[in-house]
């Protein structure tokens, strides 16, 4: 049998590292030894060995976050003996080593991190009721997080000058920056039917933001009515 399908491109990536880039698109975890990873619900794309996939409970302190702003992290523990592959609707992949510091990411471009560092809920600041919660993930110490983005990234250094990010195209940005949600919004714009950028985040400061050039599947309104844009950053805590 010959097809270009068995190329060796396409074969599995031989490594001993625990975090391997299977492609631009894929991530392979070595799973083994008590070594178990958490991930994000329905990641997972294929597996070798023996696996197992458990809720991951919130803890008290995150479940009272979700009973107040009724907003959740659904992630999995993966435990077992083998390899596992994670991937997001074919959008790139990339690791990120985290050695003491800290790093926010959009619940929608998280893909998995290592157990022993610590995470945890963050509401970010806005100025205009209008913009909902918006929400991302915290994450700290020293491990490796995996990260999804569609399409290339760019890099932004936010202590240059202010910087302003689409909710939906804000992958990740260093933990020290807490960014504010601010509102472009005017009357006379508004009257004309808006400009479809009704809200940004503005971070400023020593760090850094990671942006996508896309801002994901647009979301339907709210059953409360409220318009969802931006509402990005929330869609890990379904």
């Amino acid at each position: 049998m010959r097809s270009e399908l068995f190329a060796e491109a396409n074969q599995e990536t031989q490594s001993t590292e625990r975090w391997v880039k299977q492609s631009s698109k894929m991530l392979r975890i070595t799973v083994s030894g008590g070594g178990d990873v958490l991930a994000a619900k329905g990641a997972m794309v294929a597996y070798q060995g023996r696996m197992e996939f458990q809720h991951e409970g919130a803890g008290a302190a995150r479940m009272l976050k979700k009973l107040v702003t009724g907003e959740g992290a659904p992630l999995m523990r993966i435990r077992g003996e083998g390899e596992v592959f994670l991937a997001r609707d074919a959008a790139n992949v990339f690791t990120v080593l985290l050695e003491g510091e800290g790093l926010s990411v959009s619940g929608k471009n998280l893909l998995a991190f290592d157990p022993d560092l610590q995470w945890d809920i963050k509401m970010l600041r806005s100025g205009n009721v209008m913009a909902g919660g918006l929400f991302n993930v915290e994450i700290g110490g020293r491990g490796t997080v995996g990260i999804s983005c569609e399409g290339q990234p760019l890099l932004l250094d936010c202590s240059r000058q202010p910087t302003f990010v689409d909710p939906n195209a804000a992958v990740c940005w260093s933990a020290n920056l807490q960014p504010s949600v601010v509102s472009s919004m005017n009357m006379r714009s508004l009257l004309r039917g808006g400009t479809g950028e009704a809200f940004q985040l503005a971070f400023h400061g020593p760090g850094f933001v990671v942006v996508q050039p896309s801002e994901g599947r647009q979301q339907l309104s709210g059953s409360n009515g409220g318009a969802s844009s931006g509402g990005g950053l929330g869609s890990l805590f379904e």
